[in-house]
């Protein structure tokens, strides 16, 4: 009897057991990351860096010593992890991932890259190196911890051979512990920093560098007004890959309402939701239109939405030389890091721009009473043997109130700012104000 009280006793704690295995509360959050330590003496190599450039938030270029990388930067990718994409077309998760990887370094007192083994090894690409990357801050009492192994524990990122280094096991009980914990991409919540409706979620940099995969297709970005046009205004947004700015004219037309349009002010960083139209003869170029804003649904995911006011826009300087160079581009994807090879101008599309001590050597005026450009004078300016042409949207009163016209400007030096444009072949910088012209 006395047998038989104690195996219903055992049973019943086995019972218990399994109720409470799956009914009770969550595991516990663990911090993998604190059981490793950055052993200096141990056989890896290891090297002190600074950051270059935050790409997203499994890659990092960093500063080394041409005795490891010949052109002093090192495109680094974090061994064992594998974050959403935030670089071009954005998954859930990407931009969290990204940040939490920026932030952690950012407020870093010192950072040193570990190679797993005795040599710097590359990636499937050849142009990554995989590393290990530590880092120390005042939040972390001084004491390197390993941001692999952070990024695993929270959720942000699939394994990547976690289990095929010399932290694999930590790497594997990160992943299991996030897991377990539902947190971030292992959960089946929203992110709240990423777009769940239909339009097709990218960069602009994306859009700018793919434009013609997007004929057609509503897609969805963020970006800062730089100016207005035409019934529309001008976007950029830039890019740390390849630390350039993209840009886009944006086309609201009469169907955007006044409380929508009133958000588009140079300066304000955007949420755009809008259809890519192809060039036309009413609209040479690219644009995005279609936009709307509906104040009555503040949810609906096709409404445009203001992010942030009062953002510097760059009217990025630049010399005639680059204006007129050919720029080539090494891009980085989950399959490999391509070269491709863009016009200058091509790249730098609808952003803003600024030359200084320009010569203008020759002039025309547009006379054409029927046109919105009647008045408008198109200067051919020199820089040394180069020429780049400078257009005005329209006829440009000066302060007094009278026209601006050519004898203003043949034989000055000028500098500008302006937007990018393309017109019959040529990029050329257009400009807006008289106040965008300084005359010397």
């Amino acid at each position: 009897m006395k047998n038989k009280f104690l195996s219903l006793i055992l049973l019943l704690c086995m019972v218990v057991g399994v109720m409470t295995g799956c009914f009770g509360n969550k595991p516990e959050f663990i911090d993998y990351a604190a059981q490793v330590t950055l052993d200096m003496n141990s056989e890896t190599l290891k090297q002190e860096v600074t950051v270059k450039n935050y790409i997203d938030g499994d890659t990092t270029h960093f500063n080394v010593p041409t005795s490891i990388e010949s052109s002093g930067v090192l495109k680094a990718r974090y061994i064992a992890c594998n974050t959403p994409e935030s670089t071009g077309k954005i998954e859930e998760w990407g931009k969290k991932a990204s940040n939490f990887t920026k932030e952690h370094l950012k407020s870093a007192t010192s950072i040193i890259i570990e190679a797993d083994g005795t040599t710097w090894e590359k990636d499937s690409t050849g142009e990554r190196y995989l590393v290990w990357v530590w880092y120390k801050s005042p939040e972390t009492g001084g004491v390197y911890r390993n941001l692999n192994i952070e990024i695993l524990q929270n959720g942000l990122a699939i394994g990547s051979k976690a289990g095929e280094n010399r932290y694999g096991t930590v790497c594997n009980n990160a992943l299991h512990n996030a897991s377990l914990l539902e947190l971030h991409i292992h959960s089946s919540e929203a992110d709240p920093d990423f777009y769940y409706g239909a339009a097709q979620n990218l960069t602009l940099k994306e859009l700018r560098l793919n434009t013609e995969e997007y004929e057609g297709v509503r897609v969805s970005f963020n970006c800062t007004v730089t100016q207005y046009y035409n019934n529309g205004v001008y976007v950029e947004d830039y890019d740390e890959e390849t630390q350039r700015y993209y840009g886009m004219y944006l086309y609201y037309g009469f169907t955007l309402s006044s409380l929508g349009q009133k958000k588009l002010v140079p300066g304000n960083r955007m949420f755009i939701v809008g259809k890519v139209n192809p060039p036309s003869e009413a609209f040479p170029n690219y644009q995005v239109s279609d936009l709307m804003y509906d104040v009555w649904m503040p949810d609906d995911p096709n409404n445009i939405k203001l992010l942030e006011e009062n953002q510097p826009i760059s009217y990025k300087l630049t010399t005639v030389d680059d204006f007129l160079s050919q720029v080539t581009l090494q891009l980085e994807t989950e399959d490999g890091i391509t070269n491709n090879d863009y016009a200058y101008g091509a790249l730098a599309m609808d952003t803003s721009i600024s030359m200084q001590n320009l010569y203008v050597n020759d002039a025309y005026t547009t006379n054409n009473e029927d046109s919105k450009s009647n008045g408008a004078i198109t200067l051919y300016c020199k820089m040394g043997d180069k020429e780049v042409a400078i257009r005005t949207s329209q006829k440009l009163k000066k302060p007094d109130g009278s026209d601006l016209v050519e004898a203003d400007l043949l034989g000055k030096t000028i500098d500008v700012k302006g937007i990018v444009d393309y017109y019959n072949g040529t990029y050329q910088i257009k400009v807006f104000a008289y106040n965008d012209i300084t005359i010397h």
